[in-house]
């Protein structure tokens, strides 16, 4: 099973190998012995490509479980016998200012070298979906003020508003405040509409009785500055983490809507590399039942 993911993620039968640290030939081989067992092709093979049959495609998803579930077993075994190791998977937005994330998890990794750890960019309602299904352990996220992530643990970890952020040469790069209506004639760069991220910019506009002109749809705050830089548009990004763009101007707003940043985890029982990293950021969750302690998140 783990030869057949790598093949169907590289698409290559070579670089699957390489990946497995096995030889193609003996690579290629297992494979064959278990499309026989199963009595179903589950690749389709040519000169120029290798892509997953209707057979591969069904067989898949249930092998990434299966795998999962075996690593998932050898780390409850470890954590017996006092190791945490195994797979954490944490997800965050690309905005995410209220923990230094990076330092974070370069914390957890000295303290707990045997856990893989893997970190993935997305925006928060895919965040929450993820953490739901069991994909992600843990993840960051920014909402609109008083709306809740649902069907997940959460914990708040910081309050903040938005600001816009311009090129250096533009003519509102001296200014200290403005009104949201004092925008409504520029162009701007903003996350895909109906993300969290470009609710909190839309409502602030809504609010104001105005309409604005969002030209660049991009998906992270990097990509963003970088368009701004070359004064394509004007920006609104959370004021905490606009200190990571030091050369941009930063322009507050007076009727600026708040947001909110979440630290999420699911409601099932945690793995121990899951434990471990909530409990290095000051949250205690039972092993039994999954639950924290009162003081410390809601649901």
């Amino acid at each position: 099973m783990r030869y057949v993911v790598a093949v169907a993620e590289t698409s290559n039968f070579t670089r699957a190998a390489e990946q497995c640290l096995v030889v193609q030939s003996a690579l290629s081989h297992q494979i064959a012995r278990l499309e026989h067992e199963l009595g179903a092709k589950l690749f389709e093979r040519t000169s120029r490509r290798v892509r997953l049959t209707p057979a591969g495609e069904a067989f898949l998803p249930a092998a990434r479980q299966a795998l999962d579930a075996a690593e998932r077993a050898r780390a409850e075994v470890a954590f017996a016998a006092g190791e945490i190791r195994g797979r954490l998977a944490i997800g965050a937005i690309s905005t995410v200012a209220a923990v230094d994330l990076p330092a974070v998890l370069k914390q957890f990794h000295l303290r707990h070298r045997e856990v893989r750890i893997s970190l993935r960019t997305s925006p928060s309602e895919e965040l929450i979906e993820r953490v739901r299904q069991g994909t992600l352990d843990a993840a960051f996220l920014g909402l609109p003020l008083g709306v809740r992530p649902q069907g997940v643990r959460s914990r708040e970890l910081a309050r903040g508003d938005v600001v816009a952020v311009v090129a250096p040469d533009h003519p509102l790069a001296d200014k200290e405040h403005v009104d949201v209506r004092q925008l409504a004639h520029e162009t701007f760069v903003d996350f895909p509409a109906d993300t969290a991220g470009r609710a909190h910019s839309d409502a602030a506009f809504t609010a104001a009785g105005v309409r604005r002109e969002v030209a660049f749809e991009v998906t992270t705050a990097d990509f963003m500055a970088r368009l701004i830089r070359q004064g394509l548009g004007i920006g609104i990004l959370p004021a905490g983490f606009v200190s990571e763009l030091p050369d941009l101007p930063v322009v507050r707003l007076r009727d600026a809507p708040a947001r909110t940043e979440h630290l999420i985890w699911s409601r099932l029982q945690p793995s121990p590399a899951a434990v471990a990293f909530l409990s290095a950021l000051g949250i205690s969750v039972s092993r039994l039942k999954g639950d924290v302690e009162p003081a410390d998140a809601g649901e």
